[in-house]
């Protein structure tokens, strides 16, 4: 069972990333799918969330209306698209699934996780 995230990178801020999670081992279709974020020195930080089959999506309050979460289960497959990202979203991005139908903002009810992906938002 794994996850893995990738897609991460060096941007300039106001530009826009797309972050992939692949899992393998497993069918993601009965898990909800979050996306998490922990800049140095901080917490983890709960950045996105869908549900099973797709249409119930969460995000973090200062991800609302510039992050896009999405899945693609036929490919095992989640995805993070970022827009307008600024420094304070710099951070080791890491996708995780859960096994329970309802989104949650809290780790530990993610059962798997990815390595993480770096993105670094910079000028």
């Amino acid at each position: 069972v794994q996850l893995q995230a990738s897609g991460g990178g060096l941007v300039q801020p106001g530009s826009s990333l797309r972050l992939s999670c692949v899992a393998s081992g497993f069918s993601t279709g009965h898990y909800a799918i979050g996306w998490f974020r922990q800049a140095p020195g901080k917490e983890r930080e709960f950045v996105a969330g869908i549900g099973w089959s797709g249409p119930t999506t969460l995000y973090g309050d200062s991800m609302k209306g510039r992050f896009t979460i999405s899945r693609d289960d036929l490919n095992n497959l989640a995805y993070l698209q970022m827009n307008s990202l600024v420094p304070e979203d710099a951070a080791v991005y890491y996708c995780a699934a859960s096994p329970i139908r309802f989104i949650s903002k809290l780790a530990q009810y993610y059962d798997f996780w990815g390595q993480g992906t770096q993105v670094t938002v910079s000028s």
